[in-house]
């Protein structure tokens, strides 16, 4: 018996599984660059931490209330107690503002103000839209040299190799292990494409910080301060 309409199909499943593995060594490779050249500068304890600049706080999640969802609350408290020990000097919360309704960094700003840090310390980037934005913008719009980026366990890697990628001398303090360890498998290949091609960002004027926060607001505190 003839078998000979079975090579098509032999050839098509050898490039799939070809396909695959290339898929899984690329993936695999960039999640050991990115993790190994990072792994001296993550730390999950406050003491730990050198001086620096800012704290760098990633957005994430804010509910319909205002209120901060369990991740990004987790970060503000981590750069609050960064900040009360000393170890920073300002916080510059960076995160979506893209419409109207939803705004990441005025919920981190006013919390952050809540817990007793004084404002002209507290700066806000409206234009944080991916971790890389942040990082190119911290660099580029406010003039960081040096920062803590605060972020869970399985982003802490990516976020510094970021920083470090747009000019910034970083390390990272991780708090909790929120977040999706699978997803972040998949966001550190991304993040070394990044790292590697430094696309540009969303610019604007210079808001430097060693100045006074308060000119990178776009808004007041709210009148009602999330708790």
């Amino acid at each position: 018996m003839s078998d000979d309409g079975a090579g098509p199909w032999r050839a098509l499943a050898t490039i799939l599984v070809a396909s695959v593995l290339l898929a899984v060594a690329v993936v695999t490779a960039a999640n050991v660059v990115v993790v190994a050249r990072t792994d001296d500068a993550v730390t999950a304890e406050v003491a730990a931490v050198r001086p620096a600049q800012v704290a760098i706080v990633p957005g994430s999640l804010v509910r319909p209330d205002g209120t901060l969802g369990a991740v990004v609350r987790q970060r503000v408290d981590a750069a609050v107690a960064l900040y009360r020990d000393g170890r920073v000097q300002k916080l510059l919360v960076s995160g979506d503002h893209g419409r109207p309704d939803y705004n990441e960094p005025d919920a981190m700003r006013d919390t952050a103000l809540a817990a007793g840090v004084a404002p002209e310390d507290v700066f806000t980037d409206y234009a944080g839209f991916d971790t890389w934005h942040t990082m190119r913008r911290a660099h580029d719009v406010f003039g960081v040299t040096s920062a803590v980026v605060v972020t869970q366990g399985p982003a802490a890697a990516r976020a510094v190799d970021l920083a470090r990628a747009a000019g910034l001398d970083a390390q990272g303090l991780v708090t909790g292990d929120g977040g999706r360890a699978g997803r972040e498998v998949l966001a550190r290949v991304r993040g070394l494409g990044q790292a590697t091609l430094r696309p540009e960002v969303t610019g604007g004027a210079a808001i430097p910080v060693a100045g006074d926060g308060r000119v990178s607001w776009a808004r007041p505190v709210s009148a009602v301060v999330p708790r």
